[in-house]
């Protein structure tokens, strides 16, 4: 996307949230501000009473059941499971979902209004202190997934192999987000290939597939006066429990003391809920998987700032990456 048609984006974007704002009897006159611009459009929106958060769905990302069901979770976390999400607001007509068109498209965007919550991200100068306490919202959030009835509607998608590289991958296929400019093509290809194996090997049980976060990252946690608050469930689907611990170590698998990062994650996880050790040997393998996702992101979004952002060093990084996991050495703690 160049940035003549960027802009037009954008604009058509706040358009569309404009246009949205009566259905929950909020004046058009309200502050509109885009906060976050990635597969949907966030925008905060704000009068002299109080404040909201917009987001204008991607068309095409999700389906209206696929909206409503992510929504169903983080309430039933909020419920059941002592997670605290952020809250969905009906609009007038008592639907969470609104589908709102504007001009010069006729296709309509989907829209949700969320409750404006206060916190702060975690300070990632202590990241093991902020992974033992992800690990243990994580394993709450697991032991809902595994207990909860899901409603007859539910709809989400699927981060198993197939899903993330296969035919018709989510994000898109890792090789088209692999620099031109570096070498490492084959490297990344054989750890691809080891992961393939080791994952058909783990299996998709009950006690290790299931309904996770996908992207439980520390941008995606707010605190507030001791008060953990878990933000972002759109990419929330069905996959590995343990992809949500290569999911909070995203941009950062190659730190000096990964190893110790995510023993402070298993740690904290294994305080709420047990992970065994055949569990923790596929971390590796879920972070090689997660690494790859994230590419093939970066490959099928490159307008984006983060792709942008992210440039040949993530390829270099993944090179270095699938090196140490072909090696076997240690990229977690036990």
């Amino acid at each position: 996307m160049n940035a003549i048609n960027e802009v037009l984006h954008k604009d058509y974007l706040a358009r569309v949230a404009r246009e949205a704002l009566p259905r929950w009897n909020i004046s058009q006159d309200a502050d509109l501000r885009l906060i976050s611009l990635s597969e949907n459009a966030m925008f905060l929106v704000a009068t002299e009473q109080r404040k909201w958060v917009l987001r204008v769905h991607r068309h095409g990302y999700h389906s209206h059941d696929g909206v409503r069901s992510e929504l169903a979770w983080m309430r039933a976390l909020r419920e059941e499971a002592d997670v605290e999400t952020p809250v969905a607001l009906p609009g007038i007509d008592h639907e969470l979902v609104q589908h709102v068109a504007a001009e010069p498209f006729k296709e309509a965007r989907m829209v949700v209004l969320f409750d404006f919550i206060t916190g702060t991200q975690p300070e990632p100068d202590n990241l093991y202190d902020a992974f033992r306490q992800l690990g243990a919202i994580t394993a709450r959030m697991h032991r809902h997934s595994r207990q909860w009835q899901r409603p007859a509607f539910f709809e989400r998608q699927v981060w198993d192999y197939e899903g993330a590289f296969g035919d018709t991958p989510i994000w898109g296929h890792w090789r088209a987000g692999f620099s031109k400019h570096k070498p490492g093509l084959g490297i990344v290809e054989q750890a691809e290939a080891l992961m393939q194996r080791r994952l058909a090997q783990y299996g998709k049980g009950a006690d290790r597939f299931g309904l996770i976060h996908t992207d439980f990252r520390l941008a995606n946690l707010l605190v507030d006066q001791g008060e953990a608050r878990v933000l972002d469930f759109d990419d929330s689907g069905f996959g590995w429990y343990l992809y949500d611990v290569a999911s909070s170590a995203t941009f950062i698998e190659n730190h000096p003391d990964i190893a110790n990062i995510i023993a402070a994650w298993v740690e904290g996880y294994r305080k709420v809920e047990p992970l065994s050790e055949e569990d923790v040997a596929e971390i590796p393998t879920l972070m090689m998987f997660r690494r790859l996702i994230i590419m093939g992101w970066a490959g099928s979004h490159p307008g984006t700032d983060l792709a942008r952002e992210m440039g040949d060093d993530y390829t270099v990084g993944t090179v270095e990456l699938a090196r140490k996991y072909l090696a076997g050495q240690a990229l977690c703690g036990r």
